[in-house]
């Protein structure tokens, strides 16, 4: 029944949405540059993809955020169904890194581009620390909450050893770093599945951590607190690099 149901409802309910809010997303990007058009849309569409996918969303500590305020946001990454999750769950001006060449695409590009996402080229880490400076100066500017998954990529279980960007670029933009741990959003789209599934998801928002006084210098001890707290509030074991 539920392979069913996510086959002729789930599935091409999740098409349709994105398909739509995408058209309109992009309408709205001629008259609202700044992106914030766009994120509302972003939230529509995340709310319309859960609701088809039978999801039971729980907010907990979204309260300890500022609407009005930066921060870099800090998840796990377990499922493709993080992103809306995060978007429907927390009530800022969400961004999201993208493959530099994404953004030369015509129309996915043109949408990232005036919607204020980030590029970033990966597998170069100088260019990639040009990209995380530029975004640090963009938060300040702009306003916005960038989002980063500093695992790297999905992870199939546990918490993957985290990657410094996100404390790098929270300390480069003098903003507090949020982590949130998302519990079971692999119950609803889980890793080489493309099968939608009525889920009970969970999003724990953590208490920002304050960047100021801090150099680069210490990024990583940042990270390392990063990587217990989210671990704690996704309610994960760590996965060793060698694992």
């Amino acid at each position: 029944m539920k392979k069913i149901r996510s086959v002729l409802f789930s599935a091409p309910a999740v098409i349709l949405a994105t398909a739509f809010m995408a058209v309109v997303s992009l309408i709205c990007s001629f008259w609202d540059r700044g992106g914030r058009a766009q994120h509302r849309m972003a939230q529509i569409w995340a709310r319309i993809l859960l609701a088809v996918c039978f999801v039971d969303l729980e907010v907990k500590g979204a309260g300890k955020l500022d609407p009005d305020a930066s921060y870099v946001v800090v998840a796990n990454h377990a499922s493709y169904m993080d992103i809306p999750t995060l978007y429907a769950a927390v009530d800022l001006q969400l961004r999201y890194f993208a493959k530099k060449g994404l953004f030369s695409i015509p129309l996915l590009g043109w949408h990232l581009s005036r919607a204020g996402h980030l590029p970033v080229v990966r597998g170069d880490a100088r260019a990639s620390l040009k990209s995380l400076t530029e975004a640090a100066k963009l938060i300040r500017e702009r306003g916005i909450s960038p989002v980063l998954f500093p695992e790297g990529g999905r992870s199939e279980r546990g918490i993957q050893p985290f990657r410094e960007g996100a404390a790098y670029l929270a300390i480069k933009a003098g903003v507090p770093v949020v982590p949130v741990g998302l519990v079971n959003v692999r119950g609803v789209l889980p890793m080489h599945s493309m099968l939608l599934r009525p889920a009970a998801v969970k999003v724990r928002v953590g208490e920002p951590i304050p960047t100021a006084g801090m150099t680069p210098h210490d990024r990583g001890r940042l990270n390392e607190i990063l990587q217990e707290r989210v671990t704690e509030l996704a309610g994960e074991l760590p996965v060793h690099a060698n694992a």
